[in-house]
């Protein structure tokens, strides 16, 4: 036998989807038939999804990757000599070094990918705990100041300051608080969230726990959606890990102080992402939305104070912590500090996810990282921020991702998810899907999304077949601004969005030669 040498193969479920397991398994059987030793480690996807599965092999000048590979392709590899085959025609070079990871800025992502998601020795090996030992040293109020001075905003879409939500918890007075971690990823082109717990769910964990022993907290819930059965497999056999390692438990990391963590499924309701949909499906519940006052920073799950945050910004504590808030407020520009996983999704050539700082422009990402649109044909638009979120036109391609200056054209950042369209979309189209959307994802609490939503859906229609269109459109623009004044949350006030952005981009697609009702 020859000395062992390493090999990575993703078991995210992106790559997982397109045969990884097949490839893992075949690299095993491979290097027993040949009598090589090799050490297979099943770590998390580099967001290159067009390259997937990728297979990495440690050398001593660094990763060399190969992709995509299939399970033909793999005695290829033995043949070439593994580490050497660097002439090999799916070689890409050293991982590290590909443009696509070059120009990022990885902070909250800079372990994905690169480590065993569940070996602790390696997540320590790799910065991991760094940020809990030096929270345990400051006082719950040095640890939200410190969160506060990051300029760290929610990362699931709203841009909530997390600081001052912590602080209201902390300054609370309760006999007991949660940490409640918002795992229902479900706008479209979204995987953020699932990359991170699939890839490095410790840093999800110890998030968590930083933010427990900041604000006194005890309990934690991650409610997850259903659909992520890879991530849920992986975060319960993580957890496990956390409390072996005393990481959870009745005295984390030797100090004392408490905490636990629970994994909760949700059943595949779009409105739980929507915080007290989220804690009333957690209490056992229907998922249907809560009046606010009070909020949840008060009067959460159970009635207890509770932090609900997404799994990004809790991901993104621990390097605060590790590094200090100035280090993270340093990358970013204007309100919107520090750096953004982005996710590249539709019709694109290099569809996956890259971490940057704030500021970037939409054309720098869609035409440097996306390499424009897998047809060939011109992108037409590009929806940001989930189904909820606005279609830009190339005209408006230049402005920078943050959070205002994407207020200020009427667009949104919500969880950093855009989806790319070439110029055979149908604009008129994609408006009706957004009132169908919300009509059937609807919690039903309030009139002005329940009804407003399906009478969308209606006028849509007339205005599609060529009916009453002038009149139609006016009543329509009514319609949204209703929805937007009265709806209680932002399923329904948020609605309008990708409605009126397609109307007043792309009028043209409202005009077109009458086509027949749906129901005709």
């Amino acid at each position: 036998m020859t000395s062992s040498i390493r090999i990575y193969v993703p078991a995210d479920a992106a790559a997982v989807s397109v045969g990884a397991n097949a490839v893992a398994a075949k690299m095993i059987q491979e290097a027993e038939h040949r009598k090589i030793a090799i050490s297979l480690v099943r770590n998390g996807s580099r967001g290159m999804l067009w390259l997937e599965p990728l297979v990495e092999i440690e050398t001593p000048q660094g990763r060399i990757g190969f992709g995509p590979v299939g399970v033909d392709d793999v005695a290829s590899l033995f043949e070439a000599g593994l580490g050497q085959a660097g002439k090999h025609p799916l070689a890409l070079g050293i991982v590290d070094e590909l443009q696509w990871m070059k120009q990022q800025t990885r902070l909250t992502f800079a372990r994905v990918g690169l480590i065993d998601p569940l070996s602790m020795e390696d997540y320590k090996k790799h910065g991991g705990l760094v940020g809990l030992q030096t929270a345990l040293a400051l006082s719950g109020a040095d640890i939200v100041e410190q969160v506060r001075a990051s300029g760290l905003r929610g990362r699931g879409g709203a841009g909530f300051p997390t600081g001052i939500k912590w602080k209201t918890v902390h300054d609370a007075a309760a006999d007991q608080k949660y940490i409640v971690c918002n795992a229902d990823e479900g706008d479209s082109g979204t995987f953020a969230d699932r990359m991170l717990m699939e890839g490095d769910p410790f840093t999800l964990i110890e998030g968590m726990v930083i933010a427990g022993v900041a604000v006194g907290a005890t309990k934690g819930y991650i409610y997850l959606r259903s659909e992520y059965p890879h991530a849920h497999a992986v975060l319960q056999k993580a957890i496990a890990v956390a409390q072996e390692s005393a990481l959870l438990g009745p005295s984390i990391l030797g100090s004392g102080k408490a905490f636990d963590l629970e994994v909760r499924l949700g059943a595949g309701a779009y409105i739980c992402g929507e915080e007290t949909s989220l804690l009333e499906s957690l209490e056992g519940k229907r998922g249907i939305v809560r009046a606010k006052p009070p909020i949840p920073a008060l009067h959460g799950l159970f009635g207890k104070p509770t932090i609900v945050n997404n799994v990004l910004s809790l991901a993104s504590v621990p390097w605060i912590m590790a590094h200090g808030a100035q280090s993270y407020a340093d990358f970013g520009l204007g309100r919107s500090r520090g750096t953004l996983p982005v996710q590249i999704a539709g019709n694109v050539k290099h569809g996956g996810l890259i971490e940057l700082a704030f500021g970037i422009t939409l054309r720098e990402i869609i035409e440097g990282f996306g390499v424009g649109t897998l047809s060939g044909r011109p992108v037409r638009a590009v929806q940001i921020g989930g189904p909820l979120g606005a279609y830009v036109p190339p005209e408006q391609f230049d402005t920078p991702m943050d959070y205002e200056a994407l207020a200020g054209i009427q667009a949104m950042l919500g969880h950093g998810g855009m989806v790319v369209f070439d110029d055979t979309v149908d604009m008129a189209k994609q408006a009706r899907f957004a009132f169908e959307f919300c009509a059937k994802e609807s919690c039903g609490k309030c009139t002005p999304c329940r009804i407003g939503a399906t009478r969308g859906v209606e006028l849509m229609d007339h205005i599609i077949a060529g009916k009453d269109r002038d009149q139609n459109i006016k009543t329509m623009r009514d319609l949204t601004q209703l929805m937007t004044d009265a709806s209680l949350c932002a399923m329904g006030g948020l609605t309008p969005m990708p409605v009126l952005s397609a109307l007043n981009h792309y009028p043209e697609d409202f005009t077109r030669p009458a086509m027949p009702l749906a129901a005709e």
